[in-house]
């Protein structure tokens, strides 16, 4: 019996909205590297891109445990001398852009390589509620049901 080797071209891949209002940033994050390297499918191949599109909407609304918004920071060098520079997750969340705090930890949980920049293409994070993916007919992926500790409670 031959081990079997699916092609790329046999590849399925979905889409899947997750709406990220008051899910805890880190579990978020994992589940979406896991869905975009395609583990959760039973033809997972791990040199392949078989995992699905994902589409991230209320990236502003992601929610933050502990004193992680005010603790965790983030340095940056401007390439000038006395040029380093500070963030807090607090200050990007509440900052210009605050989808790129969801799209750099799910960046940094997949592999650094050909295939997992491929991989990252697939991931689409938006601010409001709204997405311009309503053609391609997305699937609503339910991650704050799967386990309690995955949303945050007032």
């Amino acid at each position: 019996m031959k081990t079997y080797s699916m092609k790329a071209s046999e590849i399925q891949k979905n889409w899947l909205v997750i709406d990220a209002k008051d899910l805890i940033l880190g579990r978020l994050a994992s589940q979406i590297a896991l869905l975009l390297k395609g583990k959760h499918k039973p033809t997972y191949q791990p040199n392949l891109d078989c995992g699905d599109h994902v589409i991230v909407i209320n990236a502003d609304k992601v929610a933050l445990t502990g004193n992680k918004a005010e603790g965790s920071i983030f340095y940056y060098h401007t390439g000038y001398p006395g040029g380093i520079k500070a963030r807090s997750k607090g200050e990007i969340l509440n900052g210009k852009h605050p989808e790129r705090l969801v799209q750099n930890a799910v960046r940094r949980m997949i592999d650094r390589s050909p295939l997992g920049r491929q991989q990252m293409k697939n991931l689409r994070v938006y601010v409001g509620a709204e997405h311009p993916h309503v053609a391609q007919n997305p699937t609503v992926f339910d991650f704050a049901s799967k386990n309690r500790k995955n949303v945050r409670s007032a």
